[in-house]
């Protein structure tokens, strides 16, 4: 019963340092999402940290519509973004939990 436990705890040692890298590792993911006609350009990090923004000089012209881009495409990216980083950190998690009957926490 205790070895079991030792060796629970050093399984779960182990995912939460996966984990950690995979996090890491998600800094340097990119997701790119644009307007429907091209005229905004995103890219952000699967951390959704934002690393560009790209904008047609037409837009440039209209403070609202600009600003409605903005919105629309920011949205965008960071639900791909946030769907890219909880997918890689919940297989990481699943992959590394000890096989305890009764607890399917990832199904």
């Amino acid at each position: 019963m205790f070895g079991d436990m030792m060796g629970m705890m050093g399984k779960l040692k182990e995912t939460q340092k996966k984990v950690e890298e995979t996090k890491q590792r998600l800094d340097h993911v990119l997701v790119d999402e644009s307007s429907s006609d091209g005229k905004l350009k995103v890219t952000i990090t699967a951390n959704r940290t934002i690393k560009s923004i790209s904008i047609d000089d037409e837009l440039l012209q209209d403070k609202e519509m600009l600003e409605d881009y903005l919105i629309l495409t920011l949205n965008k990216a960071i639900e791909k973004a946030t769907n890219v980083n909880e997918t890689e950190i919940a297989a990481v998690a699943k992959e590394g939990m000890p096989d305890i009957p009764g607890l399917d926490m990832f199904k």
